[in-house]
């Protein structure tokens, strides 16, 4: 009797260690992004021409955003460069089974594009020790904002071309809807350098 009682506590015993080991070899998923991130983006993304792109691009960071209008701008001009640069390689590779000089202008154009977008975002990453209203601050800001606003041209120089120069077809409609939608990001991302430069100043 003794002996059936020892077996069935033990059993009992490691069954419960069984199932703690179980339980804490779970991975729960992460819990919901809190709200308050959530509004900051979507508040902030308001303020663009391009609120619906802004939001369901810059939604899925909110947690490392929070309410940080730096981190922000660096975000929204990292997800700009990389359409540029996935465009800027398309465009790379129609050029050269193209003989159309005006996508060769939109290889270069897009490519000073990103160039731009990458000092943009080397600019910020080198301020984040800057204090806003800071003489600093404000120079390096401006520089933010010029090398984004010329990205904005060099796209818009490119769809000029584009449409100016290149015989109706699939490769014209091609190439314009794609930098039309680099062209969202970018101005997307300058709008919320400028309202980072304009709150920080």
């Amino acid at each position: 009797m003794e002996r059936h009682l020892y077996t069935t506590t033990f059993l009992h015993l490691v069954t419960l260690l069984f199932i703690f080991r179980t339980i804490s070899a779970v991975r729960f998923p992460p819990g919901p992004t809190p709200t308050n991130d959530l509004d900051f983006i979507r508040t902030s993304c308001n303020a663009t021409l391009y609120p619906d792109v802004c939001y369901t691009s810059l939604a899925g960071y909110a947690s490392s955003v929070q309410d940080n209008p730096a981190r922000l701008a660096k975000l929204a001009i990292g997800v700009s460069l990389s359409r540029a640069k996935y465009t800027a390689s398309y465009l790379s590779k129609l050029s050269r089974a193209s003989a159309s000089a005006a996508v060769r202008d939109c290889v270069s154009n897009v490519g000073d594009a990103v160039e731009q977008m990458r000092g943009s975002l080397r600019q910020l990453r080198e301020m984040n020790h800057r204090r806003p209203g800071a003489p600093a601050f404000r120079f390096q800001m401006s520089n933010v904002q010029t090398w984004m606003s010329a990205a904005l041209t060099d796209e818009e120089t490119c769809t000029d071309g584009i449409t100016e120069e290149m015989e109706d077809g699939e490769t014209k409609t091609a190439v314009c809807e794609r930098v039309a939608d680099v062209k969202r990001f970018t101005s997307n991302a300058l709008a919320l350098v400028n309202t980072y430069a304009n709150n920080g100043a």
